[in-house]
């Protein structure tokens, strides 16, 4: 990561990627992980050739995105990646589009569907050996709910978490995470009549009836029916 003097010759812009750019590669080429010591700012000066100024404007960039972490008096370490910047990007994103036409949260929408549509055969085949019985009380819960006209946002997200924690893919559960929370800040904005929760509830009900009929096209198509309540929200 040495670099005597030449980053002095370059402009403000180009030195900040550089210093972001080199602080990556000594993560990577070394493997570090999260709560790693990184080197302290004075020997980062002098390995990058940079001043303080840049190092520490570089350094916050990092952080904000968790990359590394600054503990004050303490030093820097790795830091444990999270999506809270694309989170707070969308929700920004869908908070203007509030005021517009709509097409960013629609947007939104349609990638989370995506997602879940395409994991239909993933999740199909795995609750083939996987058992039914936290979901069944999720829908279980969602239905007493609906009973007595509540809506129910904690089970909503449950079951759908319950649905893609046995395909071990983590990233699954975080991205449909930030979906469902930036969906969620405006769900109750959105214009044209809200769905009841007797209508939710049936249509989790429909989705884990045709999970469990083990035909991922039937899955698919309940999953898709699914939305169908917010997207007529949006004028789709």
């Amino acid at each position: 990561m040495t670099t005597g003097g030449l980053s002095r010759a370059r402009g403000a812009a180009d030195n900040q990627t550089f210093i972001r750019d080199a602080m990556k590669s000594y993560i990577l080429e070394r493997g570090l992980k999260a709560g790693d010591p990184l080197p302290n700012e004075q020997e980062l000066m002098v390995q990058l050739g940079v001043g303080r100024h840049p190092l520490r404007e570089a350094m916050k960039a990092l952080q904000a995105v968790g990359i590394i972490e600054i503990r004050h008096g303490h030093g820097t370490y790795v830091g444990q990646v999270t999506l809270q910047s694309l989170e707070d990007g969308l929700a920004f994103r869908m908070s203007q589009s509030m005021a517009g036409d709509l097409r960013d949260v629609a947007n939104v929408l349609e990638v989370r569907q995506a997602i879940e549509v395409g994991l239909a055969d993933d999740v199909v085949a795995t609750f083939r050996k996987h058992s039914f019985d936290d979901l069944d009380a999720i829908v279980a819960r969602m239905e007493a709910k609906a009973a007595e006209g509540k809506y129910f946002p904690d089970e909503d997200w449950a079951f759908h978490q319950a649905l893609y924690e046995p395909l071990g893919n983590a990233l699954i559960i975080d991205l449909l995470s930030v979906f469902w929370r930036t969906f969620a800040q405006v769900d109750a904005r959105l214009p044209g009549a809200r769905y009841t929760p007797a209508d939710a509830a049936a249509w989790h009900r429909d989705l884990l009836d045709a999970l469990k009929s083990g035909r991922p096209e039937d899955f698919a198509r309940s999953m898709k029916t699914h939305f169908n309540g917010i997207h007529t929200r949006l004028g789709d």
